[in-house]
């Protein structure tokens, strides 16, 4: 099953996440198909950049989201 997550990337205790869509038996930061978004949660407010016409495209192709980006797509406006 293909999902649409986070995986994070940046510093100790400085995190900053990239929205992916990847296999979901792959392991958090590991393979994944495409990257269509980013996460900062340090900057106030938080900082969300995602393609919603990528992000929809793979929604349509059956690629489920988790929890966490289903809130950062509305957010975004998806």
């Amino acid at each position: 099953m293909v999902k649409i997550r986070l995986t994070r990337k940046g510093a100790k205790k400085k995190p900053f996440y990239r929205v992916i869509v990847a296999d979901s038996r792959k392991r958090r930061d590991g393979p994944f198909i495409e990257i269509i978004g980013t996460y900062d949660p340090l900057k106030n407010p938080s900082e969300v950049k995602i393609d919603t016409e990528r992000a929809k495209y793979w929604i349509d192709c059956g690629a489920q989201p988790t929890s966490v980006v289903k809130n950062l797509l509305k957010i975004s406006g998806l």
